[in-house]
């Protein structure tokens, strides 16, 4: 519903999404997602170190953590095209943030979108990802990731409550 994640949509692999109404209603979009990417559980950067050795063995890239960005940047200063954790900011608005990732199998879209709940009125973040496979190896790497993302997304957006 007006969010520009929707227009990555058409032909994707793999797209969800999940929404929460937040602690802090008045953190821009790139703030909420920094909040909560901030408070990734550990063992969700475990996975993501056991995702890079494996990965690495099938030349794509080392994408670090979730958190692995300057928890002291003011959201101000952010710019597109900065490297935030394991994605790129690719577009900025207050309301949405999407970030993303390339790469020779695949890529990534994330979007944290923020709008009024129309049930309650109160601020409801939804955050989106939507996949485009380029070959067998993005087809056959999403086989593991897809039900893993469904636990990781539910469980890192614990922290906008």
């Amino acid at each position: 519903m007006g969010s520009l994640i929707a227009r990555r949509l058409p032909g994707a692999y793999f797209h969800d999404a999940w929404s929460v109404e937040p602690a802090d209603p008045t953190l821009c979009a790139l703030g909420q997602f920094l909040q909560a990417a901030q408070a990734t559980p550990p063992w969700v950067n475990r996975l993501m170190s056991l995702r890079n050795r494996v990965v690495a063995r099938l030349g794509l890239k080392d994408l670090g953590h979730l958190n692995g960005f300057d928890a002291d940047k003011p959201v101000d200063r952010y710019k597109t095209g900065d490297r935030i954790g394991i994605f790129t900011l690719l577009e900025n608005q207050p309301d949405e943030v999407i970030l993303g990732d390339t790469d020779k199998h695949l890529d990534v879209a994330l979007s944290v979108h923020q709008r009024p709940n129309p049930e309650t009125g109160r601020v409801l973040v939804t955050v989106s990802t939507v996949v485009h496979t380029h070959n067998l190896l993005g087809r056959l790497y999403m086989l593991p990731v897809a039900p893993v993302h469904k636990l990781i997304v539910p469980s890192a957006m614990q922290a906008f409550g």
